[in-house]
């Protein structure tokens, strides 16, 4: 009997105990619904037997129904969003939490050991280098300093696209034009210059920038790819799937054309034969810390123009050759566009900067591109610096944290008509392309938004404009309707847009820009 009181208090007190612990630890929230991992690898077999990848999570979160999920990929949470409203808790209402970005081989090489801004992870250099760029490079007062070289550049486009179409058939491969326009405004604003070399007598690239924006897009598509050593970091020795090789061909080819401008440019403060300020490089060699020293090293220099030119030439041309694409299908969408344009610029001159406010379907047709055709379905990934709940859902530190674009954009939840190219959806008194609210995704939100808005905005606004404002487009002769597929492994067009173009200005106006 001498065990009964331990018996009593068993029953009465120990049993009671653990119940109530294991109902609490069962209300503890789970993490978002994904595929079951396996031991240490976690999903990473799924992930290599399923390329692309993106697909692949599009496949998943379709099949759960989810607008949130996750995956393990090695001993990493890869959370991944679909929602503007989970968005915005994780990058508004949480956005402190998720300030950081991923350590990977990838990012630390083009960034030179993280010494830039949007690849670094949260930290006094990231804080650093984004007060540089806001306050010197992308400022209201530096925006206005840079725009005569904006003007050349977007008359140096009518100007080659006309000579194209003159000296040619009248068809024209938009796809490059895009890309090089894009490419040739980044060089005047950092490097004073359309050129590396001679490019073409017709205004388009030559050898030295073709040679140089292919680099450009191969490094975009490798800096974040979906590389098994990234998530097991043992395994980076092998260069598993070839990214590390692929990706240090290209970063060594744009720096091959950034290293030498840069070097000279150094030498030419130093020894007193350049003194005033002509573009973002000299703004970035002449800034000065409290004791008038260099505030900048050369390396982070380097670093940051590397990351500034890979990471402004994909969305323009994109977006505009795919609404281009989408139009060409509904003439009536574009004869709306040419008419504003009319309304608003006339046809005695071309499309200027100043007129942007005033075009507003134009503007409409922009976003309806980044709504339905995002140049990637992920944006760069934001990493999670504690442990925390999202959507009553357990968010592990260190997770990676990926917005799907196209998920958001294409959501029928919150869009209408998800899949129809509708630029009206988007009218409003004031349209802008900046999207905060997260319905789709532009520029983001929160700590890590990209801060260059006016210049991006502008830069694919004026593109565009000046496209459609300079000339009549309808499609080749044996593609009476644009292909509209996207390719397999992204979310680009399957096929370069090639249009049949004709001048439908004064033909003074072509004459007075060559």
């Amino acid at each position: 009997m001498e065990f009964a009181p331990i018996l009593l208090l068993i029953l009465f007190f120990i049993i009671p105990l653990f119940l109530v612990t294991k109902l609490l630890k069962s209300k503890k929230p789970k993490l978002p619904p994904g595929p079951k991992p396996w031991p240490i690898v976690g999903n990473l077999p799924e992930m290599l037997a399923n390329k692309p990848t993106f697909r692949w999570i599009q496949s998943i979160m379709n099949d759960l129904d989810t607008e949130i999920a996750c995956i393990r990929l090695g001993s990493i949470h890869v959370v991944l969003v679909a929602s503007p409203s989970i968005a915005r808790e994780f990058l508004m209402k949480q956005d402190a939490i998720f300030a950081s970005r991923p350590l990977n081989w990838s990012s630390k090489y083009v960034s030179s050991g993280y010494l830039t801004t949007t690849i670094t992870p949260y930290g006094e250099q990231w804080k650093k280098m984004k007060r540089v760029m806001v306050e010197e490079l992308i400022s209201p007062k530096r925006h206005q300093w840079q725009h005569d070289k904006r003007a050349e550049e977007a008359d140096n486009l009518v100007r080659y696209v006309y000579n194209q179409i003159k000296n040619g058939s009248g068809l024209v491969d938009l796809r490059r034009v895009t890309k090089h326009y894009v490419g040739n405004v980044m060089r005047r604003l950092l490097f004073n210059k359309r050129y590396f070399g001679n490019g073409s007598e017709d205004g388009g690239p030559g050898g030295e920038e073709l040679e140089y924006v292919d680099a450009l897009f191969t490094a975009i598509r490798h800096i974040y790819a979906f590389s098994v050593s990234d998530f097991l970091p043992w395994l980076r020795w092998l260069d598993f799937e070839g990214h590390k090789k692929i990706l240090k061909e290209a970063t060594d080819i744009i720096r091959k054309y950034h290293d030498p401008i840069i070097e000279e440019r150094f030498h030419e403060w130093r020894n007193g034969t350049r003194t005033h300020q002509e573009d973002w490089l000299d703004v970035l060699i002449s800034l000065k810390d409290a004791n008038n020293n260099a505030f900048l090293t050369p390396e982070e220099i380097k670093s940051q123009i590397m990351e500034i030119t890979v990471g402004a030439i994909d969305n323009p041309y994109n977006n505009v050759e795919w609404i281009l694409s989408e139009m060409l299908n509904q003439p009536k969408i574009l004869q709306k566009a040419i008419e504003e344009l009319d309304n608003v610029v006339g046809k005695e001159r071309l499309v200027q900067e100043s007129d942007i406010p005033k075009l507003n379907y134009v503007k409409a047709c922009i976003r309806e591109g980044f709504r339905l055709h995002p140049i990637a379905d992920f944006n760069v990934p934001h990493v999670s610096m504690e442990d925390t709940i999202v959507a009553n859902y357990f968010i592990p530190k260190g997770s990676h944290i990926l917005i799907r674009r196209q998920g958001i954009g294409q959501n029928p939840r919150v869009w209408e008509e998800p899949l129809k190219f509708k630029p009206e959806r988007h009218l409003k008194k004031d349209v802008s392309l900046a999207e905060p609210n997260l319905e789709l995704f532009t520029f983001g939100t929160g700590r890590r938004y990209c801060p260059a808005v006016t210049l991006g905005s502008t830069i694919t606004i004026m593109l565009f404009a000046r496209l459609v404002h300079g000339f009549t487009w309808s499609p080749p002769p044996n593609e009476p309707v644009i292909n509209l597929s996207e390719t397999e492994t992204d979310t680009t067009k399957a096929k370069p847009l090639v249009a049949l173009g004709k001048p439908r200005l004064l033909e003074e106006l072509y004459r007075q820009i060559d």
